[in-house]
């Protein structure tokens, strides 16, 4: 019987592969199919060399190390997922917030994908095929004023970004998509839980919850898993989705309000 989805065949470059969402993409990837490359800074030691190439992202060096390593070891590319994000910005609000903050939350979360981009759409649009998957956040609409200010916004250029290259290059066979998760239940989420419950004196059950309710509630009672979001990128990915191009999905379980 032939699988559902299937990506016996095609090779995959999946940014930020080593941990979260990220490794569960790849292993989900791998499992379907997929000769995979990965990166990150360092390489975790379970992970075998011929599947990673260390690089730093956030610079236009690290971008060209990667694509030069996407070319010579897969030959090119069909999938590219960009899972890299995140954020090292202090809590204080916008008064918190210089320039240097700025620059790094948008050469971490807009410039990696803009530079990955540039590099590797013309080899798809040569051979009339490719999706590109860009992981965004609900951030983009929930920003926390406090604390996520200067990520939301570069998450919010990375969804404009996305859908603007969509309709240049769909017409051309390559599809473009946004992923937005909300909360996920990664090993650093899990940390945070934990030290917010030490802080107060309660559970990590009860930390969760705080982490929920700084959101403005997660209407399903839990985070996401890694496994989740990685099911949602891979089905976007697949040929089942064949006209799916240009659009967002959210997996946040519920946590974005509908006007």
């Amino acid at each position: 019987m032939t699988p559902f989805v299937t990506f016996e065949g095609k090779r995959a470059l999946i940014t930020s592969g080593t941990r979260g969402a990220g490794a569960a993409t790849v292993r989900l990837f791998e499992e379907l199919g997929a000769r995979v490359l990965t990166t990150a800074r360092t390489r975790p030691p379970e992970m075998p060399e011929a599947q990673f190439v260390a690089a730093d992202l956030t610079r236009a060096e690290g971008c060209a190390h990667v694509v030069e390593a996407v070319r010579e070891r897969l030959g090119g590319v069909d999938v590219v997922v960009h899972m890299l994000g995140g954020s090292s910005a202090p809590a204080g609000g916008y008064r918190a917030l210089d320039d240097g903050e700025w620059r790094k939350e948008i050469d971490l979360n807009l410039m990696p994908a803009v530079r990955l981009d540039r590099a590797l759409l013309p080899g798809m649009e040569e051979q009339g095929s490719g999706v590109v998957i860009h992981v965004t956040s609900i951030q983009s609409q929930l920003p926390l004023p406090e604390a996520t200010t200067a990520y939301a916004a570069a998450k919010a250029a990375l969804s404009t970004y996305s859908k603007s290259l969509s309709k240049q290059v769909s017409p051309k066979g390559v599809r473009v998509a946004r992923v937005s998760p909300g909360w996920i239940e990664t090993e650093s989420a899990v940390d945070l839980a934990k030290r917010l419950a030490a802080e107060h004196g309660v559970d990590v059950a009860q930390g969760k919850q705080m982490i929920m309710d700084s959101l403005g509630g997660v209407p399903i009672g839990r985070p996401s898993k890694p496994e989740e979001i990685a099911n949602l990128i891979a089905f976007i990915a697949s040929d089942r989705a064949g006209t799916i191009t240009g659009t967002e999905y959210v997996i946040d379980g519920g946590t974005v309000p509908t006007a």
